[in-house]
């Protein structure tokens, strides 16, 4: 159905922009920018749990104390009070992991417009800023494409020019003010 809802006129033109190899750098920058997004958005998550953790602990702990020291006739009492703090507390924990959760989803959906406004303006055919669910698919399809041609593209100037590495430019000559010489 991916190959389907695109036009030859699609392909064509993702083709054109595909030849200098800008297209490829962008889409690596923009991957290299979504995963610092997510690995930050991850470790804001992870210091909310850990804070609800030791929020979690600290009131156990503070439970304990107040029950050891309290009169066993008022146990049922400073137990009830405690239950309502401790439901009065996992609720807040609730409304600050959903608080977060919609942060972050917010935060990734600015990123995929982001994206989609980037590729628009680089001129890559199929990219325009939307949220509708099929075309975000055909999206995703074409930045898999794209990251598939791109190691095809790799792996086959490696093989053509027999190497093993990465590709290197060509050693510049300088002249002795640092003036590039032609070959």
């Amino acid at each position: 159905s991916f190959q389907q809802r695109l036009s030859y006129t699609t392909l064509s033109d993702l083709a054109l922009a595909l030849l200098d190899g800008t297209v490829f750098e962008i889409v690596q920058g923009l991957l290299e920018i979504q995963h610092l997004t997510e690995k930050s958005l991850y470790n804001q998550r992870l210091r909310l749990q850990n804070e609800h953790r030791v929020l979690r602990q600290a009131l156990r702990q503070k439970h304990q104390e107040a029950q050891q020291a309290c009169r066993p006739h008022n146990l049922p009492v400073l137990q009830a009070a405690q239950q309502r703090e401790l439901e009065a507390v996992e609720h807040r924990i609730r409304e600050e992991q959903r608080a977060m959760d919609r942060k972050i989803v917010l935060e990734l959906d600015r990123k995929v417009a982001d994206q989609q406004s980037t590729l628009e303006k680089a001129g890559v055919a199929g990219f325009y800023v939307t949220t509708n669910p099929q075309e975000l698919m055909l999206q995703m399809n074409l930045l898999e494409l794209i990251r598939k041609l791109q190691q095809r593209g790799c792996r086959a100037g490696k093989a053509a020019l027999g190497l093993g590495g990465p590709w290197q430019p060509p050693a510049a000559h300088y002249d002795q003010e640092g003036s590039p010489v032609p070959p």
